[in-house]
């Protein structure tokens, strides 16, 4: 037998020997929602117990849950953080539809900080590597600017490195920044931050709900190997309309919602923008006065129950920033989203979400100076037909689908005015098609044994037309070929098997470990550590084959005192094949063999990940701890030696409090500590017709300082009446006032030519914020 048959062939068995004993069984299904909003809540915990026993569950991405026990009487619990636990006594002699609404504030009135909404779930569920963000917590956590935002939070998480100081650029698990995938209502983000990185694309007012998943990557997840950020957008209140927002010393946001028709439909439309253009326009500098620096994103989300078995989403994005600066250069991207989903329940086990994805990222450059006026432009648009269904069994849950994306790059537009020294160029648009289709199971075989486990089969086809040259090591073209529009030019094809497993030592210990192997086929080249409005999109090639990661992870994980404190440890290792990196002195941007330019090679990524927290009381918070390794080896790079790979960081420490001083005042505060990044510093310089010109060496050879950095803030909220709630935020980021370098220059000392000095350069000291938020 084939080792790739392995997997459903064991998924078939497991169900089979199930369903052998499931006879006089009958099942409770339904869907949960907040009873002040309507918004589904997932993860919501279910449980029903009783003379038959018990089972327990979660709801899915959809508010929907599944449980089955034999005939009797049961009662059952619903929990969920933030909520009020709601209790139900059923018998149970025939199927029964439960639809179950909650009442926010549950009996604990303190701050609770969680990292998953089940009781014992990061205990209890086999699932390895997940880190879901509670969004109430990040009204707390102070950032730059004041503007709470999803990924400089996450960067406080184990396992991922921030991509540079103040920026929302990350790494998890010595990957590269572009092998994260990040959904927003399942559409693909590519470029996810707004002013060169300071803020993210996430309007925080408009999610619902953010998971984080570094390892044990779900089998219905794909195409990136490092990392899937799942967010997702609230449905909006349809019970009555409510607005919210905030305004800030740079920007302001705001947030409407309410029903379409009340108990089966609702909206829900939200806008941010950055008003720093408008100060530099009142600026009596003339030369400040006239240049553009702003930001704008609108998320939009509607949906409609036409029955309790079907209902309709529709949601949006669309994100645009602008730069410039008079008569020298404009620079303006943005990302542009559209979600279409069917929810159908065929019947109380199986569910099925069916969707429509409409993604584009494109960027614009110019020079707009009196010689050259040039203007560059580039997109990535993906259209994606997915269909996803979950069957719901005695032990099982089970997940399998299949899903089509048609990929379309330009990878560069360049025109003139006639008048520039620059030549217009055009770069031939490439066309790719994904496809996927998977199967897991999430098998409950004892109370103290769980298995998730799963298969990905994989494809990618480049497509015609154009012309596609092969290149041999040195970069010289040794065969070109013209392709007719959707001809085949390359296909690949991968499996990719998913395994995890856990097993509880008892009601608060537990020992897990998972397998996972990840392949993709969209590539960044880019030399920067965060997202770039130029970053170059390429795809796998007849020149560039997929990349693909493999990891392996274990960890121990504990729960005290009813919940309250919570410890995780997790060891990982990472071997990567078929990387991508550039030559020495390459030309990456506007060059229609950029494939010439590339080197091939492999990777790995290893390191301990600590996690300790508290999630209930006055004082929550957390500590976070990563010790790793992060190596790439090219043949044509340190003379083929493992080398530091530019987000390689040996010690990272994060540490997080919150408060509560009484119901109207919390404080916080977070301090962050890690390692340099790797760099390429001089290893010489010589003097050509008076310029100075440096050598180098070895790559990422040398260190950066490390970085530290305290952030406090308070929260004060305002008297409320009965339709209107407000507080005040204020922050203040790098209390220290330390100067963490961003980049190292070298230049020659003034008094001495013959001598160099490295100037390190820092954008931030002291930035202090207030943010007035309200909603009525």
């Amino acid at each position: 037998m084939q080792k790739r048959h392995f997997y459903p062939l064991l998924l078939l068995l497991s169900l089979f020997i199930s369903s052998a004993f499931a006879q006089n069984r009958y099942t409770v299904s339904g869907t949960i929602r907040d009873a002040a909003s309507g918004e589904t809540l997932i993860g919501a915990t279910v449980r029903i117990q009783g003379a038959g026993g018990q089972s327990a569950g979660a709801a899915n991405a959809y508010g929907f849950y599944s449980l089955t026990n034999t005939a009797g009487d049961y009662t059952v619990t619903v929990s969920f953080t933030g909520y009020q636990t709601y209790t139900k006594n059923i018998t149970l002699n025939g199927d029964i539809k439960l639809n179950i609404e909650l009442q926010g504030g549950s009996e604990l009135q303190e701050v609770v900080i969680t990292a998953t909404d089940r009781k014992d779930e990061n205990v209890r569920s086999p699932q390895m590597g997940l880190d879901k963000l509670n969004m109430k917590d990040l009204d707390n956590i102070p950032v730059i600017f004041g503007e709470k935002d999803v990924l400089k939070t996450i960067q406080l998480l184990p396992g991922v490195k921030s991509g540079g100081e103040g920026t929302t650029g990350f790494f998890v698990r010595g990957g590269a920044a572009d092998q994260n995938l990040i959904l927003l209502d399942e559409a693909v983000v590519y470029n996810s931050s707004h002013l060169l990185g300071f803020f993210s694309t996430f309007n925080a007012d408009a999610i619902k709900d953010v998971g984080l998943y570094k390892g044990g990557m779900p089998a219905q997840y794909g195409g990136r190997l490092s990392s899937v950020l799942d967010v997702k957008m609230q449905d909006g209140n349809n019970k009555e309309f409510g607005v919210e927002g905030g305004i800030g010393l740079i920007a302001s946001r705001i947030k409407v919602e309410g029903p379409i028709v009340k108990n089966r439909g609702s909206f829900m439309l939200s806008a941010r923008r950055t008003y720093i253009d408008l100060l530099l326009q009142a600026s009596p500098d003339s030369a400040i006065k006239g240049n553009t620096l702003n930001f704008y994103d609108i998320n939009a989300k509607a949906n409609y129950k036409f029955d309790d078995k079907n209902t309709i989403y529709l949601s949006g994005y669309f994100g645009r920033d602008n730069i410039g600066i008079k008569n020298l250069f404009a620079n303006d991207w943005g990302n542009t989203t559209l979600t279409v989903r069917l929810n159908h329940v065929f019947n109380n086990r199986l569910f099925s979400n069916t969707s429509f994805i409409f993604n584009k990222y494109n960027y614009s450059i110019s020079l707009l100076d009196e010689d050259n006026n040039v203007t560059a432009t580039s997109l990535i648009r993906d259209f994606n037909l997915k269909e996803d269904l979950q069957y719901f069994s005695d032990k099982h849950t089970v997940r399998f689908g299949a899903q089509a994306t048609h990929h379309r790059i330009a990878p560069s537009d360049i025109t003139t005015d006639g008048k520039s020294s620059f030549n217009p160029l055009s770069i031939d648009n490439r066309y790719g098609l994904e496809i996927a289709a998977y199967i897991s199971d999430e098998w409950k075989v004892t109370d103290r044994l769980s298995f998730l486990y799963g298969l990905r089969m994989s494809g990618f086809s480049l497509l015609g037309p154009g012309t596609f040259n092969t290149y041999d090591a040195d970069g010289e073209v040794t065969s070109s070929k013209n392709y007719r529009s959707g001809q085949f030019v390359k296909s690949y094809f991968y499996p990719e098997p998913r395994f995890s497993a856990s097993y509880n030592l008892n009601d608060e210990n537990s020992i897990k470990a998972s397998y996972n192997r990840n392949t993709q086929n969209i590539h960044i080249l880019t030399n920067a550590n965060t997202s770039s409005p130029t970053d170059q999109y390429v795809m796998s090639s007849n020149n560039i084959k997929p990349e693909i990661a493999d990891q392996v992870a274990a960890g121990y994980f504990k729960n005290a005192d009813n919940n309250t404190f919570e410890f995780s440890a997790e060891l990982y290792y990472k071997w990567m094949q078929n990387q991508i990196d550039y030559k020495n002195g390459a030309q990456l941007i506007a060059n229609a063999n950029v494939e010439s330019e590339l080197l091939y090679g492999k990777g790995r990524a290893y390191g301990l990940e600590l996690y300790a927290k508290k999630t209930k009381g006055r004082l929550t918070g957390w500590i976070s701890y990563t010790l790793s390794k992060t190596e790439r080896q090219f043949d044509g790079i340190n003379n083929g030696s493992y080398y530091p790979a530019r987000q390689d960081r040996t010690h990272d420490l994060a540490l997080v409090g919150i408060f509560n001083l009484n119901k109207r005042w919390s404080l916080s505060a977070n301090y962050i500590y890690n390692t340099g990044n790797a760099v390429t510093y001089p290893a010489g310089k010589y003097n050509v017709g008076g310029l100075t010109t440096y050598y180098y060496t070895d790559r990422n050879a040398n260190r950066m300082p490390h970085t530290e950095r305290l952030d406090i803030s308070a929260t004060i909220k305002a008297k409320e009446t009965k339709k209107f709630k407000s507080s005040w935020s204020i922050s203040i980021y790098n209390a220290l006032n330390r100067k963490n370098p961003y980049a190292i220059q070298f230049r020659d000392k003034e008094n001495d030519p013959t001598r160099t000095e490295a100037v390190q350069i820092a954008l931030f000291g002291i930035i202090p914020s207030v943010t007035w938020n309200f909603s009525f």
